[in-house]
């Protein structure tokens, strides 16, 4: 879903990250055989987000999920593993990140030796789902989960900023307006 993707590259922007969408990872053949994906085209990222004073690359999952069960997380696994490829596969995310990291420094677009992390974006855990669980099994791994909890208080720090001309920009102030004004009422 482009818009959600939009929405997380907009909100790592306000962290400091430079973001790209729908970033193509160029594996070759060998990577592909590793990977066990012979004729796969390129691996797409959702979005990709670097921070040069870190020298930090996140390589963004979205899964937005809005209208539907959402993420589901049980027993320390995603269900069905085959949807969350680069979390529940590890060759795979070995080779991607690897790839990708490699990628950024060639083309000029990072330093050398960037820090790769995995995250996920998600607009919905299912209710069944182990949301603690969840939180454990990204910290344990070294990723990072851009939850519903933290893309709404994102949003929240939208509608307190100073203006920006963006779609999500302006809905924040406008859904939050009246609380905003209520508070300063007081």
């Amino acid at each position: 879903m482009d818009a959600f993707e939009d929405l997380v590259s907009l909100l790592l922007r306000r962290e400091g990250y430079w973001t790209t969408t729908s970033f193509k990872v160029e594996l070759t053949k060998q990577e592909k055989r590793a990977i066990e994906r012979y004729s796969t085209p390129r691996w797409e990222i959702d979005v990709v987000a670097y921070r040069g004073a870190t020298n930090e690359v996140l390589a963004v999952e979205c899964k937005s999920f809005l209208d539907s069960r959402g993420v589901v997380f049980r027993s320390g696994q995603f269900e069905p593993p085959e949807r969350y490829k680069l979390f529940s596969e590890p060759k795979a995310r070995a080779v991607v990140l690897g790839r990708l990291g490699r990628q950024l420094v060639e083309c000029g677009a990072c330093a050398a030796r960037p820090s790769v992390r995995l995250c996920m974006a998600t607009g919905n855990i299912a209710q069944r789902s182990d949301r603690s669980g969840l939180a454990a099994h990204f910290e344990k791994n070294g990723w990072r989960l851009l939850d519903d909890a933290w893309i709404r208080e994102q949003l929240i720090g939208l509608a307190d900023a100073g203006y920006e001309n963006d779609v999500a920009t302006v809905t924040a102030k406008i859904l939050t307006r009246r609380r905003r004004t209520r508070r300063r009422d007081q």
